[in-house]
């Protein structure tokens, strides 16, 4: 079957978590990264039920001074996943300025996910899960809250977004499965199957194009 094929963006501040979300899983590992320069791109190809979905995701630099460069790799993007830090509540401010520009320069309808990232420091909680739940329903996104660093809720992110884009596509998947996302279902990464590999691009940092980048190792995805 084709595989349905969407471009996913990833935004939010910097530090909270981002870079090592994707690498979680992407690569099933929790690395501790240095800040992005430009963006990062990812190819994931997960299967949901008998429906393959690849899933083209552009990691984004989170410091104020690339945040010029962001139109580039969110434009024609079919989801956008929102991430925040829950013991930061600055970060948690900065999505609803992300999720303004998003639908000011984007006229097409997108999957948006709000993600509370860092849930391993529970103890120093800045932003309840009811407040960002509240915020998530208020906009019609998607909300799930994860550890990159144990990988806690990593990989349904990335299954709700792919049944999200079924949904739109207007497949239907020959899933028996109950999804659901709640305190009790936290599930790892590796615990989903995700196929193919991803190639992680540092994106050349001319304004003019995105074309331009140092491929690195392939990597299982």
């Amino acid at each position: 079957m084709k595989p349905i094929v969407a471009k996913l963006v990833v935004l939010g501040l910097w530090g909270v978590g981002k870079s090592s979300t994707v690498i979680r899983y992407a690569e099933r590992t929790f690395k501790k990264v240095t800040p992005t320069v430009g963006a990062s791109f990812f190819s994931c190809k997960l299967t949901i039920g008998n429906i393959p979905v690849l899933l083209q995701v552009w990691d984004t630099a989170g410091e104020e001074r690339f945040k010029a460069m962001a139109p580039m790799f969110y434009r024609n993007a079919n989801a956008a996943l929102l991430v925040f830090d829950i013991t930061n509540y600055a970060s948690f401010e900065s999505i609803k300025g992300w999720v303004q520009e998003l639908r000011k320069n984007i006229l097409e309808p997108m999957i948006l996910c709000v993600v509370g990232n860092k849930i391993d420091l529970s103890s120093k909680r800045k932003v309840s899960r009811d407040e960002a739940l509240q915020y998530a329903n208020s906009i019609g996104a998607l909300y799930h809250e994860s550890s990159a660093k144990t990988d806690q809720g990593v990989g349904l992110i990335f299954e709700s977004i792919a049944r999200e884009l079924i949904k739109v596509s207007g497949k239907i998947a020959n899933d028996d499965s109950n999804f659901e996302d709640d305190d009790n279902m936290m599930a790892k990464s590796s615990e989903l199957e995700a196929t193919e590999t991803a190639v992680e691009e540092t994106v050349n940092l001319s304004i003019n194009s995105i074309a331009h980048g140092r491929s690195v190792q392939n990597r299982c995805c």
